[in-house]
């Protein structure tokens, strides 16, 4: 005997709200919340809110108001306004919905996070701290006898402790630091009377790596970018990492524009090696 089944009932999912129903289906379609296909959106909500019949008048009124605006939104994407200016950037109409989708999604995100500490933590139960006078128990109190000899010793203790650990140890550690001053016009005036006496240099001959201190070479690279920024000289490096040819652009330096022909030394590098 075959027994006829009755047609399936179309279950929607109840929701609390035009936002709601909004956000739905921009998760359900995965739009991006800012760049919202309003066409599209607009035709799914309408379709969903005729399926939706059993709503109260109160709650309708708030969907078909979303509704409108959407409608609202839809037209003026499709119409351009012709009170913009032509010079003025046009305003997006959908910049309002998308700020009103954000606000939302953060609340209910928040509501979500409250939700779940509802769930973890309305079962437990806290309990104020409280005095033992106040729980009705009685306890003597009994001054501790103070060793005024222990006291003092504890505080010299201490005392001695700190000032061996306060102490100046600059002169323990001037192995570790060492102050060098470096001038970056007297490394100009060198890589310059290199290229002058050779014409063309690497910058590993006259900086050697296993001869010339750290410092000095990095001064000595410093000096080379200043007589580049300057139109002095052009340096050639085919790879990175790779060996660098200087060789001189004009016949004579520049020294007025780098302050060669003065007596103070305005440039000056400080380093701590």
């Amino acid at each position: 005997m075959t027994v006829a089944h009755p047609n399936p009932e179309v279950k929607l999912r109840k929701f609390e709200g035009p936002l709601d129903l909004l956000f739905h289906l921009i998760e359900k379609n995965d739009i991006d919340i800012y760049d919202i296909p309003i066409a599209e959106v607009t035709d799914q909500y309408m379709e969903y809110l005729d399926k939706m019949s059993s709503l109260d008048m109160e709650v309708a009124s708030e969907f078909l108001l979303m509704a409108a605006t959407l409608v609202h939104i839809k037209s003026r994407m499709l119409l351009p306004d012709k009170r913009i200016n032509e010079n003025s950037e046009e305003e997006d109409p959908r910049d309002e919905l998308v700020v009103r989708l954000l606000e939302y999604r953060r609340c209910k995100l928040l509501a979500g996070d409250l939700k779940d500490r509802y769930r973890d933590y309305s079962k437990c139960l806290y309990r104020l701290p409280q005095t033992p006078a106040s729980l009705g128990i009685d306890v003597e109190y009994i001054p501790a006898a103070v060793d005024d000899e222990a006291l003092y010793s504890g505080i010299d203790t201490v005392c001695k402790r700190n000032e061996i650990r306060f102490a100046d140890i600059a002169a323990k550690i001037t192995h570790i630091l060492k102050r060098d001053k470096f001038s970056i016009r007297d490394k100009i005036r060198f890589v310059w009377n290199s290229l002058r006496s050779k014409g063309k240099v690497f910058f590993h001959e006259i900086f050697p790596v296993h001869k010339v201190d750290k410092m000095d070479r990095i001064v000595g690279f410093l000096a080379v970018l200043e007589l580049l920024r300057g139109d002095q000289i052009v340096a050639e490096q085919d790879k990175p990492f790779d060996v660098i040819l200087i060789e001189p652009k004009k016949d004579e330096l520049d020294e007025e524009r780098f302050g060669l022909n003065q007596n103070s030394d305005s440039k000056e590098l400080r380093a701590y090696d």
